[in-house]
């Protein structure tokens, strides 16, 4: 008992935290920890049964009340001569919280089934298949449904008895001190029952680990983080249970043209001193094909065109985004002789028309000669 944690910071809430607020942290602690999630992972089973036996406590008025009057020893099921598989189970209570997102036991008496696992698979796409949708097959290892024994876990001729120990109910009664706890059948782990022939191909389990060829269409439009969600494509559920779902999240491919932001594309286009000074007219490249722009006379490097409803339609929206084009004025390399007198011709001829051909250099210069001015004034 001294190791155990206190209740209340199991669950993360204050000790005058009411039944919602208990309900919502258990779900919370066992969604994510639960044995279906983090297989073969001790830590997370110790911890979600750890939260069960929090909950099964606090949720309780009259344990609650014990609980909070002497401390463990009020509601530990050794102090009264309990089993030792106390706090192991409470499936009634877990289902109450969860429903069928996890299993559902049906009506007392008939077997526990339980919901299979989620599962996750990382997609990666073109921007192109993602802006205008796609159908990709994937093949996803998981556990599914043992068609041997049709998911029973039972040799084929034979069927699950009910268990001895909890006739059928999946759950146990036991005394701890002056209450009467009930809790999950240590035999049958609240299935309500056994297998004493246990199919050959699963081991009695129900499932076997396979791989299944999935196609999933992706809808117009998708971006990076967004998922889809395939009901039933998870695995297979224990006991015959129902499956789980298949998360396929999206992760979009940088493009070599274009960048992505919502609904609208941006790309660079290099232009040549000649057509930046004298303007002109140009291809660039859309989604949907190629498109003119004009360039007009005196643009500068950097200058952003908007090219309305040639960006992306989301997912979430029937409205097309824009493409913007960023112009960026190109140095000339490689000059031949020739080429380099012309220049130096055309900066004198530059140079003498005075600061009207270059504005935003005379203010940039008249900006610096005021800062220097102020540093040593």
């Amino acid at each position: 008992m001294a190791d155990k944690r206190d209740y209340y910071e199991v669950l993360g809430v204050s000790r005058n935290a009411d039944e919602a607020e208990l309900k919502k942290a258990y779900r919370r602690l066992a969604m994510k920890h639960h044995p279906d999630r983090n297989e073969g992972n001790a830590d997370a089973e110790v911890k979600f049964k750890e939260a069960k036996e929090a909950y099964d406590v606090l949720s309780d008025q009259q344990k609650r009340a014990a609980y909070d009057q002497f401390g463990h020893a009020g509601v530990d099921a050794s102090a009264a001569g309990g089993g030792a598989h106390a706090g192991a189970g409470f499936g009634d209570i877990f289902d109450s919280v969860f429903g069928d997102i996890f299993g559902s036991g049906g009506a007392r008496g008939g077997q526990r089934v339980y919901r299979g696992a989620d599962l996750r698979y990382n997609l990666e796409l073109s921007l192109e298949d993602a802006v205008a949708g796609t159908t990709v097959k994937i093949r996803v290892p998981k556990m599914v449904k043992c068609e041997v024994c049709n998911g029973t876990g039972a040799k084929k001729g034979s069927s699950p008895v009910t268990c001895p120990t909890c006739g059928g109910q999946g759950q146990v009664r036991m005394q701890q001190g002056f209450f009467s706890v009930q809790q999950t059948c240590p035999q049958c782990r609240g299935t309500g029952t056994i297998i004493n022939d246990p199919c050959v191909s699963c081991q009695g389990q129900g499932r076997v680990r396979d791989s299944k060829t999935i196609s999933v269409k992706v809808p117009e439009g998708v971006d990076n983080g967004d998922r889809i969600r395939l009901s039933g494509e998870g695995e297979a559920g224990e006991s015959g249970g129902p499956a789980g779902d298949l998360y396929v999240h999206i992760s979009v491919k940088d493009h070599p043209i274009f960048e992505r932001d919502g609904t609208d594309l941006y790309c660079d286009v290099p232009i040549s001193f000649t057509t930046a000074a004298l303007g002109g007219e140009l291809e660039v490249p859309t989604l949907d094909g190629k498109v003119k722009l004009k360039i007009p006379a005196e643009t500068q490097s950097g200058k952003m065109f908007r090219l309305r409803s040639k960006g992306v339609r989301s997912v979430r929206s029937s409205t097309k985004g824009d493409l913007l084009c960023r112009v960026i004025v190109e140095t000339p390399v490689r000059l031949s002789s020739k080429q380099k007198e012309i220049l130096k011709q055309f900066d004198q001829a530059m140079q003498s028309g005075g600061d009207k051909h270059s504005p935003q250099a005379t203010s940039w210069l008249d900006g610096v000669k005021k800062f220097f001015d102020s540093m040593t004034g």
